[in-house]
């Protein structure tokens, strides 16, 4: 579910020369060949490479830094938190060995956002700044961090600064859900096109590829949806997402047995919350027993929180549409104090509904509409607080606008992955 509110921070385009990002400070240690690891983290040996250079040169501080990347971005693709206090013990041996340096304090930044302590990323991101104006990676961890804690402006002018810096995959697709955020879709998938004209890593096209496909299926789009899937699938096929995408075209145009069938490929392979509980939801409809997945969402969640991980969000959005709603609304309210973005909103507003107190939930809804975004669920959820208020249904008419396949019964697939 929204781990990161359609996955942007694993758009960052990191490498294992994180010390040499132009502009950067480097250790004095004889420069490593710079190994890539793609949007996706697709890229084998990353992490052995920086080890076996580290077994050479301990002291190495910017390898330190660039492992404590590497970790992050594994953590965040693969949905194994454990990485988490491996990059802390990495980032914290950069620092040791050069206090204040760029890529030590970014890969604090990075690790704050990988666990949802969005304000430390903020603050550790600003330091970054302040050491090194002209690294594009900490411009990329603000607009992250900004855009969760709901300072959407502030997010604006780190993804403006990271674009002048490094115009590519990384600034490209923050931009485009920045668009999209504030009601742009046009925008939106035009820097999502720019990225992919600019991606050459099987990985990052693969990514593009994807969120072009989400683009199209959040609008209802599902034959142009299916296509990127499948481009983003041909580029990469390890990109498991496009399976997953390609499992909620099939969901969301009654298919719902091959939906289970990929579910059941994409959840063995990469248990991540969101595709637990979309594959659940589609258990449920065709009338199958959804608890094996839901065992699997709780020990993710155990998981999470032993390795420092603080995801409310998704808690809310499941307890509220599967589960317990007084319990939703503890973890909705929660989120919404430490990151009052419109998704927590939204995530509030519809707790509350479904906890009977619908006209504490209408101020929460509108907050979600706030920056115009076109979200079929947001403009579900007010339309059924609306009702229960006896109100004019004015978000109705929203739903299909925005998205005329919207299926009220598969709420987690019409969220971003």
């Amino acid at each position: 579910m929204n781990v990161l509110v359609r996955g942007l921070l694993a758009a960052v385009v990191l490498t294992a020369g994180a010390a040499l990002i132009p502009g950067s400070e480097s250790s004095s240690a004889p420069a490593a060949p710079v190994v890539a690891i793609g949007t996706n983290g697709s890229t084998p040996g990353s992490i052995p490479a920086l080890q076996a250079r580290l077994k050479r040169l301990p002291k190495d501080d910017g390898a330190w830094a660039a492992l404590g990347a590497a970790y992050v971005q594994h953590a965040r693709v693969t949905g194994d938190p454990s990485f988490y206090p491996k990059a802390e013990q990495a980032v914290e041996r950069s620092l040791a060995l050069k206090p204040g340096n760029f890529a030590g304090l970014t890969g604090q930044a990075a690790l704050a956002a990988g666990r949802h302590d969005f304000s430390a990323a903020v603050r550790l991101a600003d330091q970054a700044v302040a050491v090194n104006p002209y690294g594009p990676v900490a411009y990329g961890v603000l607009a992250d961090a900004h855009t969760q804690l709901g300072d959407y402006e502030q997010a604006t002018r780190a993804i403006t600064r990271m674009m002048e810096l490094a115009p590519g995959v990384s600034s490209f697709t923050r931009a485009s859900y920045d668009a999209e955020i504030h009601g742009d879709q046009t925008t939106a998938r035009r820097m999502l096109e720019y990225a992919l004209r600019d991606a050459y890593l099987p990985g990052d096209v693969a990514f593009c590829q994807h969120y072009l496909g989400e683009l199209a299926l959040l609008s209802g789009d599902l034959d142009r949806a299916r296509e990127h899937y499948r481009q983003a699938r041909a580029a990469d096929p390890r990109f498991l997402p496009a399976q997953a995408g390609l499992a909620r075209v099939s969901a969301l145009t009654g298919n719902l047995t091959d939906a289970a069938d990929r579910y059941a490929d994409v959840t063995g392979r990469l248990p991540l919350t969101q595709y637990l509980v979309e594959y659940g939801e589609v258990l449920e409809k065709l009338g199958r027993d959804p608890a094996p997945q839901w065992r699997l969402l709780t020990a993710q969640r155990d998981l999470m929180r032993a390795n420092g991980v603080h995801d409310d969000i998704t808690w809310a959005e499941f307890e509220a549409d599967h589960g317990d709603p007084a319990t939703a609304v503890e973890y909705a309210r929660a989120e919404y104090a430490r990151n009052p973005n419109v998704v927590a909103a939204d995530a509030l507003a519809w707790a509350l509904h479904r906890d009977g107190r619908s006209r504490d939930a209408l101020p929460y809804a509108k907050k979600a509409a706030a920056t115009g975004w076109r979200n079929a669920l947001f403009a579900h959820h007010r339309a059924e607080i609306e009702r229960a208020l006896d109100l004019p249904a004015d978000a109705a008419a929203l739903v299909k606008k925005y998205n005329p396949r919207f299926d009220p019964k598969l709420p987690a697939l019409q969220r971003f992955s």
